[in-house]
């Protein structure tokens, strides 16, 4: 009986101690008011992500489109000063205090396009046709942005400690698993099959990806009801083989039908311009 009990006591110590470790882990994405799990400090997740970064320009060729580079960059400079504003007007500032942006645009086929916590955008030129002019750029930009802005990267990634190592203190995962904790970020971020399998957002991540980025585009001067003629676009052009924006980014009728339902909130940020 005594044994049983203290089995019991200690049990529901390290509950409670991993209830209270949890909620202190916990922030609010921006906007949408919801509550995440997020263990790793940004800094380390900024630091990281400038190190895959610099790797990923390495072992890719930038385009000499200069066209499309120009439209990439162009419409980079308007959201990234959109993301600042909104974020210090509704006391985020916080969130991209440590990013230094850069927007690249890749040589590949690849129908993709991604943003790093530190705002290290890169566009695949695969994605370019579909996106057809500024506005189309700014939908998907506005959205991995959401995605950074959000730190949903840091939310896959924390479940995935979670389920993995426990509560372990990263400091400690990346002296004893370097190639472990490496792997887990490259998959969290998505950058390509090369490294991992891409964790998947879920449903409310990509929800809250596209109400983030639709203010984003509309404070950038861009129409947010672009958003939907860019997402038919893209659901005409799926095939049998998913390309790999669609196969992390789920496309589907309620995802428009959500998009929808939002616009006119986002239509408040947008002046027309």
């Amino acid at each position: 009986m005594i044994m049983k009990n203290s089995v019991g006591e200690i049990s529901i110590i390290c509950l409670l101690i991993a209830l209270i470790f949890l909620s202190q882990a916990c922030s609010t994405v921006p906007l949408i008011g919801r509550k995440q799990v997020s263990l790793v400090p940004e800094s380390q997740i900024v630091a990281m992500s400038l190190t895959n970064y610099d790797s990923f320009l390495k072992e890719n060729k930038l385009s000499t489109n200069k066209e499309q580079t120009d439209i990439v960059k162009r419409v980079g400079a308007r959201m990234s000063v959109a993301v600042e504003k909104y974020l210090t007007e509704n006391g985020y500032k916080d969130r991209v205090s440590d990013f230094k942006w850069e927007f690249n645009l890749v040589e590949s086929k690849e129908v993709n396009a991604w943003c790093m916590p530190g705002g290290k955008v890169v566009f695949y030129t695969g994605i370019m046709p579909l996106t057809k002019n500024d506005a189309g750029v700014a939908v998907v930009m506005g959205h991995e942005i959401g995605h950074a802005v959000a730190r949903h990267g840091n939310e896959r990634m924390s479940e995935q400690l979670i389920a993995q190592y426990g509560q372990v203190a990263l400091s400690e995962l990346v002296k004893t698993k370097p190639q472990e904790t490496q792997a887990l970020f490259q998959s969290a971020y998505g950058l390509g099959a090369q490294y991992a399998v891409l964790l998947p957002y879920s449903r409310i991540q990509e929800y809250e990806g596209d109400k983030l980025g639709l203010i984003f585009m509309a404070i950038a001067g861009y129409n947010p009801n672009e958003a939907i003629s860019f997402w038919e676009r893209m659901a005409a052009n799926s095939t049998a083989k998913q390309p790999e924006f669609l196969s992390t980014h789920p496309l589907e009728q309620n995802r428009i039908d959500a998009i929808k339902q939002f616009l006119p909130e986002a239509m408040k940020y947008y002046s027309g311009k």
